[in-house]
């Protein structure tokens, strides 16, 4: 395994996180197709063994569950403090007015009830999950601060939003001397490459690590176009994403297989290769209910992709439209 501090920070992650949205109780929230702990803590004591030591699960995977079976399988199989452990804050986990969004009463709580679901004292890198428009950015940032300051959480980082609001709240952050966010999880792979515009080259310049989610589009560069699966037939969010330019994205998609073919190596090492090759891109958040999930992620960050690949796996992009995440 590789190692990298996150953007500036002194954080040294391995350069893949395994991202536990797929793991959590099928039966709550909106994603059935998890597995439960029993099979989802195999995943999480072999990606240990494989040297990732970084971990990402939000509040609201699987209603809290994702956090729990990541909590109980980090203390069965490790050192806590030999791993980072990346948690998010944002969604609703419960009904009423004051559920949802980054208020500082909304942040406190949803820390807390993050810390006894996970079985730890503090948070490696707490993220907003999302931009709150109705909440303003100096109540979110100064809260983010204090609850560095209290010693549970360590670092803060931010998913998911326009550059122009990433830029603001690190703004607001410097102006009042609060904590920074030391990473972006934005949404950025081969078939989306639409942050190369404006956020990624802002954080190469002010020193924010990137950790990509859907680096592999949500299977879409892994396998043949046309397969199906329970989590693809179960997911609405792959038609927004990709369905308005299918057929640029095929041809995307071929490239990589073409490349793959030649290497005589699975696709999606070469779709993650090149991904650890962009110059922002500290740790791509991989996904995994099979055991070649894992082993293709870490063989992938031993490919070196040459000039005319890189060149070749990005000539078919055409731009994509600007997706809200809200």
């Amino acid at each position: 395994m590789k190692y990298a501090r996150l953007g500036s920070s002194g954080l040294k992650v391995s350069r893949l996180a395994l991202g536990c949205m797929s793991y959590g109780d099928p039966a709550l929230g909106t994603h059935p197709w998890t597995l439960p702990e029993e099979r989802a803590s195999r995943f999480i004591a072999e990606a240990l063994d494989l040297g990732i030591n970084f971990f990402d699960t939000a509040n609201i995977y699987s209603l809290g569950t994702s956090e729990r079976i990541l909590g109980s399988a980090i203390k069965r199989e490790a050192r806590r403090e030999d791993v980072v452990i990346a948690t998010k804050v944002y969604e609703a986990m419960h009904e009423g007015p004051l559920a949802k969004g980054l208020s500082r009463g909304a942040i406190m709580r949803e820390l807390d009830a993050s810390l006894r679901r996970l079985g730890t004292d503090y948070i490696d890198l707490y993220i907003v999950h999302r931009w709150d428009y109705e909440t303003p950015v100096e109540e979110t940032m100064q809260a983010l601060h204090d609850v560095v300051r209290s010693g549970k959480v360590r670092y803060i980082g931010a998913s998911s939003m326009h550059c122009w609001q990433f830029v603001k709240a690190q703004y607001v952050a410097d102006l009042h001397g609060w904590t920074r966010f030391v990473s972006m999880q934005n949404h950025y792979n081969l078939l989306n490459r639409e942050e190369e515009r404006e956020m990624l080259p802002y954080c190469l310049a002010e020193g924010v690590g990137v950790t990509p989610w859907s680096p592999l589009a949500r299977g879409k560069l892994a396998r043949d176009w046309d397969a199906r699966s329970t989590r693809t037939e179960g997911d609405p969010i792959q038609e927004r994403f990709y369905g308005p330019t299918e057929q640029a994205d095929r041809a995307v998609a071929q490239v990589v297989a073409d490349i793959a073919g030649r290497r005589g190596i699975p696709p999606a090492r070469v779709a993650l290769a090149w991904l650890s090759q962009q110059p922002a891109v500290t740790a791509p958040v991989i996904g995994a209910t099979r055991s070649a999930h894992l082993h293709d992620a870490v063989a992938s960050l031993d490919v070196v992709l040459e000039d005319e690949e890189l060149a070749e796996l990005t000539r078919p992009y055409v731009p994509h439209a600007v997706v809200e995440y809200v």
